[in-house]
């Protein structure tokens, strides 16, 4: 690690690993500064799983969102699917196609948009489908949900971001920063996480998510 007006970063490729669900938009927003961010940081980003439909499963939701968490299945398991079959960087491939779906172009239909991203990344699409519709590996998925979670506690949602070591929920932003301004936010980012003692800053959102 090196220095860079007092802020650690590193100097040397290190990985960040990444907790998604796909249909999560401040997820989606982080992840994409994620990759603005291996383009100005020696850094790469090793991609995970997590649930939306596991984490709150338990729990008294409003029928809106209980209706989005059932549907949600669907493309967390097939991602689980995806890394059982094809491995980790593929998995990374998947999240940026089905995501783009489903946040940039406003597909609603999980089901449409898991079947173009497949489509789209020349993979096994009618068997992962047939198998996400499925819980065969509701196991798997949700191994790799609960290592993420027992980073930050179940508290929090998606996504979880560990760095060094640590692990940290968010951040959440509301625009994907890009440049060297995704690389100073992830310098602040990582010197916050780097303080045992350093939980959380929390501010009531007033702007709604934006994907360009």
């Amino acid at each position: 690690m090196t220095e860079t007006a007092g802020i650690p970063t590193p100097t040397e490729n290190e990985t960040v690993d990444f907790w998604f669900d796909s249909v999560c938009p401040f997820a989606w927003i982080t992840s994409r500064w994620m990759l603005e961010v291996e383009k100005v940081r020696p850094i790469t980003v090793n991609w995970h799983i997590m649930s939306l439909s596991v984490l709150n499963e338990d729990k008294d939701l409003d029928e809106g969102y209980r209706s989005l968490l059932e549907r949600a299945w669907l493309p967390a398991r097939a991602a689980t699917q995806v890394w059982e079959r094809h491995g980790n960087g593929a998995v990374g491939r998947y999240y940026t196609a089905v995501g783009t779906r489903i946040h940039t172009e406003g597909q609603r239909d999980f089901e449409a948009a898991v079947r173009g991203a497949l489509d789209e990344l020349g993979l096994e699409t009618e068997e992962i489908l047939e198998a996400a519709r499925t819980d065969a590996l509701d196991g798997t998925l949700r191994a790799s949900h609960e290592e993420g979670i027992a980073k930050v506690g179940d508290e929090v949602g998606t996504p979880v971001v560990a760095f060094n070591g640590t692990a940290f929920f968010g951040p959440v932003m509301t625009r994907i920063p890009r440049g060297e301004e995704a690389g100073r936010i992830f310098d602040a980012a990582v010197t916050l996480a780097g303080f045992p003692y350093f939980y959380e800053i929390k501010r009531s959102r007033t702007t709604d998510p934006q994907f360009d």
